[in-house]
């Protein structure tokens, strides 16, 4: 480890649970960062990855104890530094990028002010040239119209935005050692390629260390010169990035390969045949007579800010699709494409500017007081981030029987039996009924979000990008509960993702949206392996890890 600038030797972390039980989520685990070099350590949730940069950063939780172990950068021992120094290298020499932008920006900072902060705190620049530099950061992170991104709030940004604006934070005091806790899970595959090139160009130009945790192995296959593969706290394997995930040693690494979608050879599909073609891509849409939704014309535009000089966003313009009875449409797109904004107009929780969407038969946009009550409960949603969609007072039982009470359904004991099925079909033991989201995986409280969804009976459900927070091996289960639930009971599924491993998995259609606008839409077969739009062609282009035929 001679010569690294981040060591890591034997290091073991402890968790003082309310009960007084101790988990032990690091055991003995080494690994070193050598300047110029990306190490990326995979595992599932849970496998002690984020502790272990967390103890890097000093970011551990009060309940969390040192058991054992050394942490050094640049020959210094992290684990014994004073509060003052920790803070002097945080940010300046140590950049970090957390998992979650939901919970890590400031809600009443404008966005420029927080990236400009910590050029400031650090006395690396006055404030006109930091709020210079902040701008130029958020560009490099990715985000479009930067200098009005700078003037916002968080609220007023996408998920994937929050995320860009994380690494923009990370990265702007160019420190040595750049520590990237899931830094682009939020975030679609050409903004993701463009961020990961980012890091590997800071890298290589100012030979940063990157210590990258990934559930993506994808991104591990293609970004890290070597892979440190992490399972119940402990290392199981380590070694070069080609080697380890060619020629895996230990079959928990095996199970992980196997359950990666960009790593799959010819990821399975059902192929649909190619419809007549509309107007256009986003034109008028003639209904089949099996089609469940169909959208026409759809356009959504907002107010702009006035710290951005006022006027009108048009967020989603003139999308139209169909979507047949008992089948997934995909619509895929960079954060910001106007997918989110048309799947909530959908389920008429934001109001078209203009367009028509239909439901069985049934016209939504003109749906008023009643009736729309009615239809709603035909629709349901299955949101992205299964810590935050989930009522953490309620128990799993009150949870999944809470539409069933807002709608009238039932008698109590009905409710409960229902939920009792429910937890069944989605393949959660029935003693989760009386547990709390907090006591649950991610891949856990997802189900329970599933099981939500569905106990109302809907004919559609809405999946928001329902695995990007999920490791690769939760996400292949949800992916297989909801096709196995769309056969038994003939769902119809609007699916929404940036992710195109993941909807050559899921969809009989694709939709291609891009600056509010559908540029491609199709059969998945056609689209995913015969892309027509050359944006297209640069999503799947961009895919990590994906094998070149």
């Amino acid at each position: 480890m001679s010569g690294a600038l981040l060591e890591i030797e034997n290091l073991s972390v402890d968790y003082r649970l309310a009960g007084g039980s101790i988990v032990h989520a690091v055991r003995d685990v080494s690994l070193s960062v050598a300047p110029g070099e990306t190490v990326a350590v995979v595992g599932e949730s849970g496998s002690g990855k984020t502790t272990t940069a967390h103890a890097v950063v000093g970011l551990l939780p009060a309940a969390s104890r040192i058991a054992g172990g050394h942490v050094r950068y640049a020959g210094e021992d992290l684990l014994g530094l004073s509060a003052r120094r920790s803070r002097a290298l945080r940010g300046r020499e140590i950049g970090l990028v957390p998992q979650d932008p939901s919970t890590s920006l400031n809600p009443v900072k404008r966005i420029g002010d927080q990236v400009a902060e910590v050029l400031i705190v650090h006395g690396l620049a006055g404030r006109r040239e930091a709020r210079e530099k902040a701008v130029a950061a958020l560009a490099d992170a990715g985000l479009p119209d930067p200098e009005v991104r700078a003037m916002q709030y968080p609220h007023e940004l996408s998920g994937g935005m929050r995320q860009r604006v994380l690494i923009a934070i990370a990265v702007v005091a160019e420190p040595r050692l750049i520590v990237a806790d899931e830094p682009t899970s939020a975030l679609d595959v050409t903004v993701q390629r463009r961020i990961l090139d980012h890091i590997a160009e800071l890298s290589e130009a100012s030979g940063s260390g990157v210590l990258l945790i990934t559930h993506d192995l994808g991104v591990a296959a293609e970004r890290a010169q070597r892979v440190v593969v992490m399972s119940g706290g402990r290392a199981v394997e380590e070694g070069a990035a080609r080697d380890v995930l060619s020629d895996p040693r230990h079959d928990y690494t095996r199970r992980l390969i196997a359950a990666a979608p960009s790593l799959r050879v010819r990821p399975a599909r059902v192929t649909e045949p190619e419809p007549a073609e509309p107007a256009g891509p986003g034109g008028p849409v003639e209904a089949a007579r099996d089609d469940h939704v169909v959208v026409e014309g759809l356009v959504k535009r907002f107010r702009a800010p006035r710290a951005a000089g006022g006027g009108e966003i048009t967020a989603v313009d003139g999308v139209g699709f169909a979507i047949p009875r008992g089948r997934t449409f995909a619509l895929v797109g960079e954060s910001g494409s106007g997918k989110t904004t048309t799947a909530r107009m959908v389920l008429r929780l934001a109001d078209p500017t203009a367009g028509r969407i239909v439901l069985g038969g049934e016209d939504v946009t003109a749906a008023r007081g009643r009736r729309l009550r009615a239809l709603r409960r035909r629709m349901q949603v299955v949101y992205q981030n299964p810590y935050v969609s989930l009522n953490p007072r309620l128990t799993v039982g009150g949870i999944i029987t809470d539409p069933l009470e807002a709608f009238g359904v039932g008698t109590r004991r009905e409710r409960r039996a229902r939920a009792a099925e429910l937890l069944d079909a989605v393949a959660l033991p029935a003693g989760a009924f009386d547990r709390r989201p907090a006591e649950l995986s991610g891949g856990q409280r997802q189900r329970v979000a599933i099981a939500r969804a569905l106990a109302l009976e809907p004919e559609l459900i809405v999946c928001d990008e329902p695995v990007s927070a999920l490791d690769v091996s939760v996400q292949a289960q949800i992916l297989d509960l909801l096709r196995t639930l769309q056969d038994e009971l003939g769902l119809t599924y609007l699916f929404i993702s940036h992710d195109l491993a993941v909807v050559s998995l899921v969809a009989h259609r694709v939709g291609v949206m891009r600056r509010g606008r559908l540029v491609e839409s199709g059969p998945a077969g056609r689209v995913l392996d015969d892309p027509r739009d050359p944006y297209t062609q640069e999503l799947l282009a961009a895919i990590p890890g994906r094998p070149r035929n």
